[in-house]
């Protein structure tokens, strides 16, 4: 087996990027598959019933794994990951933090911007004013121990998927294409990945998280090759979306249709989401271009 893999190694220059990213994946299923399918066992489940919060476990596990599969492709690849962007300078940590404020200083922008227009309104964790006002305690909804928890897994998501898609299979997919191909190839397998958990509720979302994936290699891109800036941007839209929707804060008035704010309530299946994502693709496309000019 040793042999084969070494072979392998000789042999990847010659490999179409395609063929290697099949590989990716196949691998990365073959290892994982077993466990699950022991994991399901003891968790009761199995297809088609939903998911649910048995998702957790099997998702973990998936992304556990990851490091191994990498490394292995990284051993085969002759290379390093942070020829893929992902590196331990302190630069990393800065851009990581600034990618996490612009991430929420945009969900800022886009909730309150449908709030204002009263496409939606505060659902829960209101208190009322002494004039009949109503205001929700943001403080106490983003300050809990689940809102943290949900930070903490949204680093680590934001970090497995940002080294696999924009890191790995995005330096990979280049070897034979422009960068652009590469990063809408990368983002469209990025954008079905997601059909596996929830394909009903995933779908409408396909164009945005497609969209979500292009803007993300933007922000490795305006980062110098760095996958800092996007981890910080995604796990902040990970981190706001999901407390919102676990915590049940807002709600759609019905006063704009759903494809504007978003189908079943998810940003990404809305048209204010996709503008979301073209702003937030816009000012790092600009950053860009400050940079050069220096």
């Amino acid at each position: 087996m040793w042999n084969s893999i070494t072979n392998l190694r000789l042999l990847s220059p010659s490999i179409p990027a395609i063929v290697k990213i099949i590989l990716f994946f196949s691998t990365w299923i073959v290892v994982w598959l077993p466990a699950a399918i022991v994991l399901a066992i003891a968790l009761k489940w199995h297809p088609p019933q939903p998911l649910g919060n048995k998702k957790l476990p099997l998702l973990a596990f998936l992304y556990v794994i990851v490091p191994f599969i990498l490394w292995a492709t990284s051993w085969i690849e002759n290379t390093t990951f942070a020829s893929w962007g992902w590196d331990w300078q302190p630069a990393v940590v800065i851009s990581l933090l600034g990618g996490l404020g612009l991430g929420i200083i945009s969900l800022v922008i886009l909730f309150g911007l449908q709030l204002t227009a009263g496409w939606i309104e505060l659902k829960k964790g209101e208190t009322s004013t002494e004039i009949g006002e109503k205001n929700i305690n943001f403080w106490a909804l983003i300050f809990n121990p689940a809102s943290l928890l949900t930070l903490l897994l949204g680093l680590w998501i934001s970090a497995t998927e940002e080294l696999i898609f924009r890191g790995c299979l995005q330096t990979i997919l280049q070897q034979d294409y422009s960068v652009l191909m590469a990063a809408a190839i990368a983002s469209f397998i990025f954008a079905i990945a997601h059909l596996i958990w929830a394909a009903k509720e995933t779908l409408p979302q396909l164009p945005g998280l497609w969209l979500m994936g292009m803007v993300l290699t933007l922000a490795r891109i305006a980062d110098n090759g760095s996958l800092g800036l996007a981890i910080g941007i995604h796990a902040a839209w990970i981190w706001g979306i999901t407390t919102v929707d676990t915590e049940g804060a807002i709600n759609p008035t019905g006063r704009a249709p759903e494809w504007i704010t978003g189908i079943a309530a998810k940003p990404l299946a809305g048209a204010a989401g996709i503008l979301l994502l073209l702003a937030t693709a816009t000012l790092l496309f600009l950053t860009q271009i400050s940079v050069n000019q220096r």
